[in-house]
């Protein structure tokens, strides 16, 4: 199969202004092509959403940015410049680690910084092991991102180059519990250093040793915020858009898509249909199925292991929380038995979870002396036998919590709310996330690279974000909405990222 388009394309249609699609038409606008976006909310964002509320900006969905030059080459498709959009702050440390036995570790991406406080963590061999895990990183980063990540890959052949044969040296099919082990003796640096496996829906202990470029793209390459918050991010794209005469309607709820053999008609709720050339899809398989009716692709039907779901609390508080970090990793006293937790269908007993207070970073988003909390917490998704009942277990479990978040310091916060978001998997399943997980996937082997879910679906209709390659997070579908632009207008013989140079 050719990764070149199949037929002239003079029109799209982007459903979704998440940033898989807005990337998707950046890329295509770019290509000449004309563009409209169709976004069923009333504004840009998709994950990335935002509630602004008594002067508090809180976002709900992703909270941690890498890779900017991935997001710089969107706006550099349309000949414009990053900076005179978006406003990125570094994020350092990049996250606080703080361990089950009261212990924490700033990571940063100053090496030498780091290596010192590792040192004075756990002594001189494990900073020797932080050594040669950044030379690791750094190796794994180079092969990976610009070979296995960064491009369309049509068939496991696909990989048969040597970058894989740099993969296999490099241990990317190990497991990646075992990888870190063979860097540090404490097992605690092996959980700071790896616990990033959960956001690709995997537990270390069964993760392949390539999701350590999620380590290297958080602490080698480093982590920033956008001023404004995250959702400040899919707005200024939207911006770019329209001001290069793309229309995006918002508001617009896709109800069918259907193919012929000349385009593809696309009909909104409201019974208006249009026609266009082609039509990226930018929602979970299961939803475009849905879109699809009887001309679903058959790899859209097929069944996914999903990752594991969360809870999020998003709040605003009137006073100065006693954080001083703006990312905190809790890494609870049992590891393996979290992850056996959420596979069974259960609340893990002994919870890690994450808290950011972004306005350590950016102020802006919170009133004066006020501050936005943002905390994580991993739950199952609904695909058991017996899933959790979040319609009784949702006050409880936001005592749960508010529990958690008292005994990791953040005092008593009952009643402190100025606003709050809680968002459970039962939220997210209405919210059109399969199986109550905006986690989509969980990158198991056979769900990774050209395993995922494929992009291309027809010779007019294409897939970007989380659900298909390359994946989850911020970088990756960001790439996913220009990997879902070349199927159809070809790759841009002068692409080549700025993050890969």
């Amino acid at each position: 199969m050719s990764s070149g388009p199949a037929a002239p394309v003079g029109s799209v249609a982007v459903i979704g202004a998440g940033l898989a699609g807005l990337s998707a038409a950046m890329h295509l606008r770019a290509a000449g092509v004309h563009v409209t976006v169709l976004e069923a909310a009333a504004a840009p964002g998709g994950r990335a959403a935002r509630t602004n509320r008594a002067g508090f900006s809180l976002d709900v969905g992703p909270t941690v940015i890498t890779l900017p030059d991935v997001l710089a080459d969107c706006f550099a498709a349309l000949g414009e410049e990053l900076s005179d959009h978006l406003r990125l702050l570094p994020v350092d440390p990049a996250y606080v680690a703080r361990m089950h036995d009261g212990s924490t570790l700033a990571l940063t991406t100053d090496v030498e910084v780091m290596a010192e406080r590792v040192r004075a963590f756990s002594g001189p061999r494990d900073a020797d092991g932080y050594l040669r895990l950044v030379a690791h990183l750094r190796a794994i980063y180079r092969a990976e991102l610009p070979h296995f990540i960064d491009r369309n890959l049509d068939s496991p052949l696909s990989l048969v180059n040597r970058p894989l044969l740099d993969i296999v040296r490099l241990r990317g099919f190990s497991r990646l519990a075992k990888v870190m082990a063979s860097f540090f003796e404490d097992e605690r640096l092996r959980r700071a250093f790896g616990f990033q496996a959960m956001y690709a829906g995997v537990a270390p202990s069964s993760a392949l040793g390539l999701f350590a470029v999620i380590t290297a793209m958080d602490l080698i390459e480093g982590v920033v915020y956008p001023v404004g918050g995250i959702n400040a991010v899919p707005t200024a794209m939207a911006t770019a858009l329209e001001s290069h005469g793309v229309e995006i309607r918002y508001g617009t709820t896709v109800s069918s898509v259907r193919e012929d053999t000349r385009d593809v008609l696309v009909t909104d709720a409201d019974g208006r249909s249009d026609r266009y050339d082609s039509v990226v899809l930018t929602c979970e398989p299961e939803a475009a199925a849905t879109l699809l009716g009887d001309h679903t692709s058959r790899t859209l039907r097929r069944r996914r292991q999903m990752s594991p779901s969360c809870v999020v609390l998003a709040a605003g508080v009137d006073h100065r929380l006693p954080v001083e970090a703006h990312h905190t990793i809790h890494l609870g006293r049992a590891w393996d038995e979290v992850f056996v937790d959420l596979a069974e269908g259960r609340p893990m007993r002994d919870p890690s979870f994450l808290v950011s207070v972004p306005t350590r970073t950016d102020p802006s988003i919170a009133p004066a002396g006020g501050d936005v909390l943002y905390a994580l917490f991993p739950t199952p998704h609904l695909r058991h036998q017996h899933p959790l009942d979040w319609r009784r277990l949702r006050a409880p479990y936001r005592e749960h919590m508010l529990h958690h978040l008292a005994a990791a310091g953040m005092g008593d916060l009952s009643g402190s709310f100025e606003v709050e978001e809680l968002i459970t998997p039962d939220d997210w399943r209405r919210r059109g996330f399969a199986d109550g997980t905006p986690l989509s996937a969980a990158h198991t082997f056979m769900q990774t690279g050209p395993f995922r879910t494929p992009n291309r679906l027809s010779s007019r209709l294409v897939l970007a974000g989380s659900g298909t390659t390359p994946g989850i997070g911020v970088p990756m579908v960001l790439i996913s909405g220009r990997l879902a632009a070349e199927r159809l207008v070809g790759r841009d013989p002068s692409y080549r990222s700025r993050a890969w140079r």
